[in-house]
């Protein structure tokens, strides 16, 4: 605890307003020419609303206090539309998703235990989109269940992630090596364990390419302590 509060107490004396350095392009691994640092979500009908929900607040939060360093839109993974989301919250979201465009692509998860219903297996069921997903250049990142989409895209075979407890042993039959942390970075594949794992996921992601000082603004404005571990290669 008194770490933490040192590194509150450094994060205010430096300013909320300070600027942040946006990364190079080859800091992403998505290898971005832009300005800042552009992250996708995906939404889909069946959507657990806070898979979605923390990464909106967390990266347009951190937008906000760098100027514009990172910039988040949600898309859906077929005609734009409205998403009926887990808890029947609706969303109007106004883009497909575009590959090209992105450099993070941050997948929810939702309705894992629903084979036959709206959410995740939708998308496992539709290979057109595992073929876009497989091939982008975009950073992959799962939220919950949705770094099992990842998987049936074969993007976590052989490779360190984790998902919602519910789903880890189908995530190791499908060749991942699990891990039991809250957040595993192994480089160009980023997954979070839980549903509630967007909010430190999203914390990392601007730990990882806008610094460490930029996070900790996001979580003092936010009231909220990261929990877990990251887990890196």
């Amino acid at each position: 605890m008194q770490r933490r509060t040192f590194l509150r107490a450094s994060a205010l004396s430096a300013g909320l307003a300070a600027g942040v350095t946006v990364p190079s392009a080859s800091a992403v691994s998505a290898g971005s020419a832009g300005s800042s640092l552009r992250v996708q979500i995906l939404m889909y009908d069946g959507v657990e609303e806070q898979d979605f929900a923390a990464p909106v607040e967390v990266l347009g939060l951190a937008g906000k206090l760098t100027g514009g360093a990172v910039h988040s839109s949600l898309v859906t993974a077929g005609p734009p539309g409205t998403v009926r989301c887990t808890y029947g919250t609706t969303v109007e979201v106004a883009r497909g998703w575009s590959p090209g465009e992105a450099d993070v692509l941050v997948v929810p998860g939702g309705g894992y235990t629903d084979r036959t219903g709206p959410g995740v297996h939708r998308l496992i069921s539709d290979q057109g989109f595992l073929r876009r997903l497989a091939s982008s250049r975009a950073l992959p990142v799962g939220i919950c269940t949705g770094t099992m989409v990842l998987s049936a895209a074969g993007l976590t075979k052989g490779r360190n992630a984790t998902t919602h407890s519910g789903a880890k042993a189908d995530l190791a039959a499908q060749g991942a090596k699990v891990i039991h942390a809250r957040v595993v970075d192994d480089g160009d594949l980023i997954t979070g364990g839980g549903i509630t794992s967007g909010l430190d996921v999203s914390l990392w992601l601007i730990e990882r390419f806008l610094g460490a000082q930029a996070a900790q603004r996001a979580e003092i404005v936010l009231e909220y302590e990261r929990r877990g571990t990251v887990w890196r290669a």
